[in-house]
């Protein structure tokens, strides 16, 4: 009998991400447990190319992690095919939300949507390509996402602006010129909720008896869609020119890589020229600043949460400040009475989804884990190397949390006024 042995020392770079050789013994992730309990694998990782060149699959996982143990070159999951299309001959539209200017999970997921009735249409093959729309100059990863072609709208529409009848004629000359056969949005406000339904009712107005947008579509298959109708059951309908999907409708595209060729816009350029509409009586003054601390917590873009590592809490609370971030907490720090209930992330408290989450001396118990489990880059500040919040982490600093919250305030040019009582003289608890 085979026994299986471990090397301590690829152990301890396995689960250090700042260690050197961190990347050479890093296992590819190809089982995780998702939000709500479900064990998920990603089947993708579960085979290996043999000599033959036939992907042979061993749902044990054990083909993985042999082949990360063999080194950064050893993968099992092979490399992306590479999609070219020529001439597209017809066109599915999708307007990604590009939170901070990148792509965000549910982005990912309306590309994965656009694939699925791009390849209900024909594909590749029949020359359906996946456009992406866009209002910002330099959008990364839309290749991987699974863009042919993207359009590059900026020049017409302020990003940043808001100006939701300017944006809306904007898409009704890319209507005019490409007339996708679907346009696909996040279901969310003020964003593509907003502009969806506003160019849905266009393009009623103008007879488009197939215009009527989809709603909270969740899922595509067998050529129709299905919508969450809250407690009732699901709404089944035929495919509508205009969705509105909700996060998770699609799986993200994993197995392409495709071109997202920058469409030349001077052929449309009368289409656009008559696009430039305002709204009588609005004028954009710019973004209302608002406090991070009256944004709801399972809004909140950024998060600094603190947990029992942290003993210095007006230092805490003036990094927040500093940073504009909202604050958070774990179980611990609010059941020792530094911060509200209101403000406990996890199972017990609230699910964030967060662009960044930063977690100062949190060990990461499971159910603050579970809370997390959306947000797209976790930072931790940990005394502990080997504790599961660092394990969990995108991106770790080992070392004192109180200290490197200083010493981020002070290298931003605003340190914490000095005072003579304001650090706590309780012993100082490690990350627990």
């Amino acid at each position: 009998m085979s026994v299986r042995r471990l090397d301590p020392h690829a152990e301890r770079a396995r689960r250090n991400r700042l260690h050197p050789r961190h990347h050479e013994f890093a296992r590819p992730a190809w089982r995780w447990t998702s939000g709500d309990g479900v064990t998920r694998i990603n089947p993708h990782a579960l085979g290996a190319i043999g000599p033959n060149g036939i992907k042979r699959i061993d749902r044990s996982g054990a083909s993985v992690e042999a082949a990360a143990s063999a080194g950064p070159q050893a993968s099992a999951e092979p490399s992306r095919r590479q999609v070219r299309l020529e001439a597209p001959q017809a066109y599915v539209a999708v307007v990604p939300e590009l939170p901070e200017g990148r792509l965000s999970d549910h982005d990912r997921d309306l590309f994965g949507l656009a694939r699925q009735l791009a390849e209900a249409r024909g594909g590749a093959e029949a020359g359906v390509a996946v456009v992406a729309i866009t209002f910002q100059t330099e959008v990364a990863g839309l290749e991987e996402a699974g863009a042919d072609r993207r359009v590059d709208l900026s020049s017409r529409v302020e990003a940043d602006s808001y100006a939701p009848e300017a944006r809306l004629a904007a898409l009704a000359a890319m209507e005019a010129a490409l007339a996708p056969a679907h346009w696909i949005f996040a279901d969310d406000f003020p964003g593509g909720g907003d502009l969806g339904r506003r160019l849905a009712a266009r393009l009623a107005l103008a007879g488009d008896a197939a215009a009527r947008a989809a709603t909270r579509v969740w899922q595509f298959a067998d050529g129709q869609t299905l919508s969450r109708a809250g407690d009732r059951q699901d709404i089944q309908r035929e495919v509508a020119r205009v969705l509105l999907a909700l996060p998770e409708c699609a799986e993200p595209v994993s197995e392409t890589l495709h071109a997202a060729t920058l469409l030349d816009l001077d052929a449309l350029d009368h289409e656009l020229s008559a696009s430039d509409e305002r709204a009588a009586g609005v004028a954009d003054l710019g973004r209302v600043a608002v406090d991070p601390q009256q944004i709801p917590l399972a809004q909140a873009p950024f998060i600094l949460s603190a947990g029992r590592g942290v003993s210095d809490w007006d230092g805490y609370h003036h990094a927040a400040r500093v940073l504009g971030a909202s604050e958070g907490a774990s179980r611990v720090a609010v059941d020792d009475g530094y911060m509200p209930r209101s403000r406990q992330v996890g199972a017990t408290g609230t699910f964030v989804s967060a662009s960044c989450y930063v977690a100062v001396g949190i060990s990461g118990a499971v159910q603050h884990l579970q809370g997390i489990t959306k947000c797209q880059r976790v930072v931790a500040i940990n005394s502990d190397p080997s504790c599961d919040m660092v394990k969990r982490a995108d991106f770790a600093i080992i070392g004192d949390g109180d200290a490197v919250l200083a010493a981020v305030c002070a290298q931003l040019g605003q340190p914490q006024p000095e005072s003579g009582d304001s650090r706590h003289e309780e012993v100082r608890h490690d990350a627990a």
